[in-house]
């Protein structure tokens, strides 16, 4: 059982010691972000006994919520999601309330994609499976969409702002009993409309849906592709209508929007085979920074910058090392320009089981290395 309280950095077992340099396939060291002080950053748990795949969304008071798968399994047993926050710039995290319960169903919740609407409220998407203690998991959840107007503690929940019809593109069909499924952030179009990726459907099919009402109710879908298999496409408004999406299938691809998300073109692969999923965060110093989770030997969470909007990417940088199961990344920078990394992973050094972790690192000590 997870205690409801925070938990504090000064309270877990340091790591620094136990992380030396990891050797991949042969003698060559990996190059690893660095803090402040020019050291290899120290993971902290920061909520334990959890799968996560958290989603961080920074609110207008400066708080970082982040909103959480609560059990730790692949939505294979009942279970909510959750919504945690810290008010110190990730050192410490508190339960702040539950944002998509299970109420008595037998079913499990997980799968989000968050964001500030127009008028400062925190926005939830959410799905999951029905019936997780069955082979098959049974079928997918409809989204529902929760909010909250004081930061995540309290929530009014709407499960028929989705649409019930849902659209077929190309091959991509999605059928009658089969539901899209939300995934990374929430963001604002050029028009003022928001924007929220869901994908789903036996051959992949990923779709960007509009709000005209401030997050209330969601159309309008446009595909990213007709063909492409496509999962878990993180979005990024660059600005001026320019978008990006980091989408999964055999690692990363990089698709391009200059058309405010109503089109998209494929860009390049950005990653290799097990190297997913992405999420974007734009840098004080203009970068573009994507994080995302490395599932080849040794396991990690990795981060690459891009200084021309997506054009081009340095090499890969590390994060955080797990073993075994790990990453779903999500990255906020901080007021003082550090920027906050969350991650789940089933094993670090030094802690056995499933958790939220967090890092925090600094881009422009870490910028050449």
């Amino acid at each position: 059982m997870r205690d409801n309280v925070a938990m504090c950095v000064c309270g877990i077992v340091s790591l620094s010691i136990l992380l030396a340099p990891v050797v991949a396939g042969g003698e060559e060291d990996r190059s690893y972000v660095v803090t402040r002080e020019g050291k290899r950053p120290e993971p902290v748990v920061a909520v334990d006994n959890v799968c996560a795949w958290p989603n961080l969304t920074v609110l207008g008071d400066g708080s970082i919520v982040a909103t959480i798968h609560n059990q730790p399994s692949h939505l294979k047993v009942p279970a909510d999601v959750e919504c945690w926050a810290s008010e110190d710039g990730g050192r410490t995290w508190a339960k702040r309330g539950t944002l998509a319960p299970r109420d008595n169903e037998v079913v499990a919740r997980g799968n989000v994609a968050a964001g500030v609407a127009h008028n400062g409220d925190l926005i939830v998407i959410t799905a999951g499976w029905s019936d997780p203690v069955s082979e098959t998991r049974g079928t997918p959840l409809p989204p529902i969409v929760s909010r909250s107007t004081d930061g995540g503690r309290s929530w009014a929940i709407d499960a028929d702002a989705f649409p019930g019809q849902w659209p077929e593109v190309g091959r991509s069909k999605i059928s009658p009993e089969g539901y899209l499924t939300p995934f990374g952030d929430i963001l604002e179009g050029d028009d003022g409309r928001l924007c929220v990726g869901l994908y789903g459907g036996p051959a992949g099919a990923a779709f960007v849906y509009r709000s005209h009402d401030d997050g209330k109710t969601w159309a309008d879908p446009t595909a990213l592709s007709k063909d492409a298999t496509i999962y878990e496409q993180a979005l990024f408004h660059l600005g001026e209508g320019k978008w990006l999406a980091a989408t999964r299938h055999d690692g990363l691809d990089l698709y391009a929007s200059d058309d405010d998300a109503k089109t998209w073109v494929h860009r390049k692969k950005l990653t290799g085979a097990a190297q997913h999923p992405g999420h974007f965060a734009r840098l004080k110093d203009g970068r573009v920074l994507l994080t995302y989770g490395n599932r080849v030997e040794p396991k990690g969470v990795d981060v690459r910058f891009s200084d021309d909007e997506g054009t081009t990417w340095s090499d890969p940088l590390r994060v955080a090392d797990f073993q075994g199961d790990g990453g779903y990344p999500s990255s906020v920078q901080l007021p003082d320009g550090q920027v906050l990394t969350a991650y789940y992973a089933q094993r670090i050094a030094g802690h056995n089981r499933y958790h939220m972790g967090v890092v925090v690192w600094d881009p422009a000590t870490t910028r050449g290395h």
